[in-house]
């Protein structure tokens, strides 16, 4: 029997429109997903909390002022921890699955090396997720029946800003932990990813820092997090199609043990909602070249 994706009666992923499309740019939030589905929890290992440390926990949230300004959010119901989108369709670990797993299975990644493929082995915090092998049948069920309609719906969104406005950015946002690991030194508050030069024109991510870097935040580039499948696959700046991975430090926003928000959190969400406006106002503006132009 198939694992549902989340708890009964909410989809997969949903999209909110804003009242109407007047920024060339789609905000995703592929992690942020926090519906747990029973028989998810029956087949594994872990406990909700302990789930819920692969999530991007109120990253669509964090978003939805901005979003608000004039551009769509597409965000994951369903968790990461289930199925991971911003992997390639088939990083699957064969040792994971009972039974054959289609052709054309890149095994071989380091990401799936890593137990974070498409289906993840384990949680951010390196637990083991399942009790069993999965079905390799139920791979083919998440992905046939929640990632491809997931990449479908986002590739519209994206073709569909560009066929509006001559051109689209896709911003991807995410949120990180405050350390890589206890005692190591705190990281930036953003990182921002354009997988080193290749996913968008220089000029926005230059203008992305700018911004947040006088709004009083430490801004970096591509180290630790240069963006992940979505930011190399939907980045194709020579036609016109520019993507952007924001990490948002989590310690800006929440707790990181009760996972609550913290009171400054309606600050960065209007901090958050200036710079979006500033690059929406840019692209408007010319700042990037349309991709009628752009060879």
């Amino acid at each position: 029997m198939f694992q549902s994706a989340t708890a009964a009666g909410l989809p997969p992923f949903d999209v909110e429109h804003p009242a109407r499309r007047t920024l060339a740019l789609v905000l995703n939030a592929p992690h942020s997903g926090a519906s747990y589905s029973e028989s998810f929890r029956r087949h594994s290992r872990l406990g909700d909390r302990a789930l819920r440390a692969s999530e991007d926990v109120d990253v669509d949230a964090l978003m939805r002022p901005a979003a608000a300004l004039g551009a769509p959010l597409m965000r994951a119901n369903f968790p990461r921890a289930w199925l991971d989108v911003n992997r390639e369709a088939y990083e699957l670990d064969p040792k994971m699955f009972a039974g054959p797993l289609p052709d054309g299975v890149n095994s071989a990644s380091v990401r799936v090396a890593g137990g974070l493929g498409t289906i993840p082995r384990i949680v951010a915090e390196g637990t083991e997720i399942y009790r069993m092998p999965l079905a390799a049948a139920e791979a083919v069920h998440r992905i046939d029946t929640v990632y491809k309609p997931y990449h479908r719906t986002l590739r519209a969104l994206v073709e569909d800003t560009r066929a509006r406005f001559g051109i689209a950015v896709l911003l991807d946002c995410h949120s990180m932990p405050s350390a890589a690991r206890r005692g190591s030194r705190d990281r930036p508050d953003i990182v921002l990813g354009d997988r080193f030069g290749t996913s968008c024109a220089p000029d926005l991510i230059d203008l992305a820092g700018s911004v947040l870097s006088r709004l009083g935040y430490r801004v970096a580039r591509n180290r630790p997090y240069a963006g992940g499948f979505i930011t190399e696959h939907y980045g194709q700046p020579g036609q016109g199609l520019h993507a952007l991975q924001l990490e948002v430090n989590r310690a800006l926003y929440m707790n990181e043990r009760s996972l609550a928000r913290l009171p400054r959190f309606a600050r960065l969400q209007r901090d958050l909602a200036m710079a979006v406006g500033e690059i929406g106002e840019a692209i408007a503006a010319g700042m990037l070249a349309p991709a009628e132009a752009a060879e």
